[in-house]
């Protein structure tokens, strides 16, 4: 035999089995590797699987936070719309039940009041319900879906209390601007829950409203000489009330990060004072 083929033959011998570990150590490598890649790939699902979960559940928490939000606000603007005109029509109904006889028109002018006041909570209420249930396409609003009030109607709001019995003294410092709307109607309201309690309450006390303008912000002030049902004095009819009008105002003031402070006067009465953040006119 040749010794050349002899000696390729012995280095083929020699190589073969090299080949075989190496193809060996590859394909073992490639199954690691092709199960940690498995593996991997598992443990990343998981992980948006979780992320997914904590997703919705973060939506969830927001989505149910949002409308309880929002079944305060309603429940605090029904509050302001019942709450503060039936109290300005049982007072205008019991003054016309006591002239009807001696007074028939003084009678006829309270009950008049009664109508007015009825007709401005009805209009209240449909814009509320409209917001609630907003008209459909085609269909029309309807002439009762209005703005909410707001410091421009502070005006009319203090004729009512005065024509029920309740004399009201306005001053107004600063120069009058636009306010934005959730602002606006917080400031209407903390004068009309304050009015509100003096008329109940105050026995026809005088009650006094200041409005500061600045640029800084917007300060109300609601000033009343009658006993103070706010920190607990008893008031003439020996009936509190339940607070829930203050702490509903305490609430919307604080959302725009502003305060207010509702106490007894020295002097008897009490003090609504409060102060509303305001951007630069």
């Amino acid at each position: 035999m040749d010794p050349a083929t002899d000696a390729g033959a012995g280095r083929a011998c020699e190589t073969g089995p090299v080949w075989t570990l190496a193809f060996g150590l590859a394909l073992a490598a490639a199954a690691g590797l092709g199960a940690a890649l498995l593996r991997s790939h598992r443990a990343h699902r998981k992980a948006l699987a979780e992320q997914r979960w904590l997703l919705e559940r973060e939506r969830a928490h927001a989505t149910a936070a949002a409308v309880r939000a929002e079944r305060e606000r309603i429940a605090r603007e029904l509050h302001d719309v019942v709450s503060h005109t039936v109290s300005l029509m049982v007072v205008q109904a019991a003054a016309a039940r006591e002239v009807l006889d001696a007074m028939p028109e003084a009678a006829a002018a309270a009950m008049a009041a009664v109508e007015d006041a009825g007709r401005s909570a009805l209009t209240e209420l449909r814009h509320l319900l409209g917001v609630l249930a907003p008209a459909q396409d085609g269909e029309d609003d309807g002439p009762g879906l209005g703005p909410q009030p707001g410091m421009d109607r502070l005006g009319s709001l203090v004729d009512r209390f005065a024509f029920a019995g309740l004399p009201v003294e306005v001053r107004i410092s600063g120069a009058p601007r636009e306010l934005p709307p959730g602002i606006d109607v917080t400031a209407y309201r903390i004068v009309q829950e304050a009015l509100t309690n003096a008329l109940k309450h105050a026995g026809g006390a005088q009650a006094q409203v200041t409005v500061r303008y600045s640029e800084r912000s917007l300060r109300v002030e609601v000033l009343n000489g009658g006993p103070s049902v706010l920190t607990g004095d008893r008031p003439p009819s020996g009936r509190g009330g339940t607070g829930r009008g203050l702490a509903g105002l305490r609430e919307r003031v604080g959302v725009y990060g502003g305060d207010l402070d509702a106490r007894r006067r020295l002097g008897g009465g009490f003090r609504v004072r409060a102060r509303l953040p305001l951007g630069r006119p």
